[in-house]
């Protein structure tokens, strides 16, 4: 199905589509919204800490991370229990490697807080 959208219309469609998909992650999935009040609740730390620019741009990005990973194991697990509303070996697979895809990201983001704690420790 090839969309007419086209330019700005086409532009306008896919930023009112992507603040549809935050809304209804926000609304029915506790777990972005727990992610999300960490990564707002670390984004006045990340602003102030002293470390260089670069320091500050990694740890937002990594939160940044954890909150894509998160919104893409939200909509694997919805199309998994539309696809699949009774237990099935194989939905639980898909659901499992999702989760494990959201738990390296929050590993990754913790090194890197602890890197940037460990930076912070040496110069003092």
């Amino acid at each position: 199905m090839k969309s007419k959208k086209k330019g700005i219309t086409r532009i306008w469609y896919a930023y009112n589509y992507s603040l549809a998909g935050l809304k209804a992650a926000y609304r029915h999935e506790a777990a972005f919204r727990q992610e999300l009040l960490l990564f707002l609740l670390l984004l006045p730390v990340i602003l102030i800490i002293p470390v260089s620019p670069i320091f500050t741009v990694l740890l937002f990005l990594v939160n940044g991370l954890v909150l894509i990973v998160e919104l893409l194991n939200s909509a694997i697990e919805t199309v998994v229990d539309m696809v699949s509303p009774d237990y099935h070996e194989l939905a639980k697979r898909v659901k499992d490697i999702a989760s494990a895809a959201v738990f390296i990201s929050l590993l990754l983001a913790a090194v890197v807080w602890c890197s940037a704690g460990a930076t912070i420790l040496m110069r003092a």
